[in-house]
């Protein structure tokens, strides 16, 4: 039998479209492409803003900006309430050792 060199890029594809046929892959890629997307906004409009196109650079960041803040809110909302929680000890925390002297 003859073993050719370079089978990796065969053996890649199998195993892609064994995962095609089994559907993971695109609830996986969906994910993916649902946070690339906005990110790659951002940073295009990064790149706008330092080449000189300063509108569209801060119109594409913007947009990415909010796109991410709406995509990922379901893990923003629990950490703004943690963030007030600890504003909110230790400013309660604050105000009693300043009576103390």
């Amino acid at each position: 039998m003859q073993r050719r060199q370079g089978n990796g890029l065969a053996v890649v594809l199998i195993v892609i479209g064994a995962v095609m046929l089994l559907g993971i892959a695109l609830p996986l890629i969906h994910g993916m492409f649902r946070l690339l997307f906005p990110v790659l906004l951002v940073v295009l409009g990064y790149y706008g803003i330092k080449s000189g196109r300063k509108i569209i650079g801060w119109v594409l960041m913007f947009i990415g900006v909010m796109s991410l803040i709406a995509k990922l809110s379901w893990i923003i909302g629990p950490l703004l309430g943690v963030a007030l929680i600890v504003w909110g000890v230790s400013a309660l925390k604050g105000r009693s050792n300043k009576g103390t002297y």
